[in-house]
């Protein structure tokens, strides 16, 4: 059983992607910004992250970087389906440049997140 961080400022994305890794058998904890994410991952040394990455306070680039600075050896998994200047597609580059081991595009499905889950685990 992983321990798994998902950080995302929207309630239900949060919700969904908690619920989906823990029928998976995973324990999750949540965070609804990078501040708190950034919180939590020093505190719950998770076995993945997943967060996104335009958010309020601390944007999902800056958590990437400092969770990468902290523990290199924690995957980290950036979703993005973009903000008012970006589509997902421009800022997932970003995120890979910055240290996320695999990427997803809002929306996606079940079956996407898990497969992408399983490969960074494996």
């Amino acid at each position: 059983m992983e321990r798994v961080l998902v950080i995302d400022d929207d309630t239900q994305m949060r919700y969904l992607v908690t619920q989906i890794l823990e029928r998976e058998g995973h324990k999750v904890t949540a965070a609804c910004d990078g501040e708190e994410g950034l919180l939590l991952f020093e505190q719950e040394k998770p076995d993945l992250v997943i967060t996104d990455i335009v958010m309020p306070k601390t944007e999902g680039l800056k958590a990437i970087r400092q969770m990468i600075l902290l523990d290199n050896s924690t995957p980290i998994i950036a979703i993005s389906g973009g903000g008012r200047h970006f589509n997902g597609q421009d800022l997932l580059p970003l995120a890979k440049m910055f240290g996320a081991k695999a990427t997803l595009a809002k929306p996606f499905t079940k079956a996407e997140l898990i497969q992408v889950v399983r490969e960074v685990l494996s």
